[in-house]
């Protein structure tokens, strides 16, 4: 009798707990949460970044736009490049879409170090591609030549004595030609009385007086970021004030040998001059 009286009392006294829910679902996938989905996002984030990276390449290389911001001796790579990166996305979508077909098996996790938490690097480059796509580079103009400085000479890997400059016409030469000749032999007095027709943007040039501008080109070497400035003085019969800066000119006049700032500077006096369209390639390789 004591022992099923102290049994009794057992069974009263007794709450049954409630067994822990269990991490996984029935069917032995990870219930729907952030972290999984973002997870399950990555692998799409890093298709997104690759084809938008391609279609930014293929669009400059077709829509002329890559010639203000590398060296035509690039625009074969850079087109090769996209249309290889949209085969690559394309190529990592027909896996992905596999992997969910034969139930999202899961790929080898592959750890790494890096600087930003997974997916950070990548939702940059894609926001970088997205901005190319939907902005149109910028032409370099007369705010960033004063800052790069205008010059006449070209730098020492460029300065080569040109077979061309005796060929070429005079009236006929631009001005990068002007500057290369010029750099070949710079005294400005063997040039004086030629007759010159060259184009470019208008640069105001607070060192220079009222009636004189600078008719300047960009030069690439490169791509837009190590391009430098070059251009001449021009003479004009009245004030600068009616061509404002990044204005397109084009000059005809004849070769004259002036002292600008204390020094002997082979200078333009202009005979005709025309404000034109700025071209579709505005800068000299």
């Amino acid at each position: 009798m004591k022992y099923l009286e102290n049994l009794k009392k057992l069974l009263v006294g007794w709450t049954p707990k409630m067994p822990t829910p269990p991490r996984l679902q029935k069917n032995g996938k990870n219930p729907l949460n952030f972290k999984t989905f973002y997870t399950q996002l990555l692998p799409w984030l890093d298709v997104f970044a690759l084809l938008n990276w391609g279609l930014l390449m293929v669009k400059y290389r077709l829509t002329g736009q890559l010639q203000l911001l590398i060296h035509p001796n690039y625009f074969t790579l850079v087109f090769v490049s996209g249309i290889v990166l949209i085969v690559l996305s394309m190529i990592r979508t027909w896996q992905l879409l596999g992997q969910l077909r034969y139930g999202g098996r899961k790929e080898p996790e592959v750890r790494h170090i890096t600087i930003f938490p997974p997916g950070v690097a990548t939702g940059l480059l894609a926001i970088a591609a997205i901005a190319g796509l939907l902005v149109t580079p910028k032409v370099l103009a007369s705010d960033t030549a004063l800052q790069r400085g205008i010059t006449e000479s070209l730098p020492f890997t460029r300065t080569q004595v040109q077979s061309f400059a005796a060929r070429i016409k005079p009236e006929e030469r631009s001005l990068m030609d002007w500057i290369r000749t010029l750099n070949a032999y710079p005294e400005p007095d063997a040039y004086t009385d030629l007759p010159v027709n060259v184009t470019g943007f208008v640069v105001h040039l607070d060192g220079l007086p009222e009636n004189y501008l600078l008719i300047s080109r960009f030069v690439i070497t490169c791509c837009a970021v190590d391009a430098y400035p070059v251009g001449l003085p021009v003479k004009l019969p009245s004030t600068r004030d009616q061509f404002p800066p990044d204005s397109w000119l084009e000059i005809q006049g004849i070769m004259a040998t002036e002292e600008l700032n204390g020094e002997r500077r082979l200078v333009i006096n202009t005979v005709d001059v025309k404000q034109i369209e700025p071209p579709s390639n505005p800068y000299e390789f």
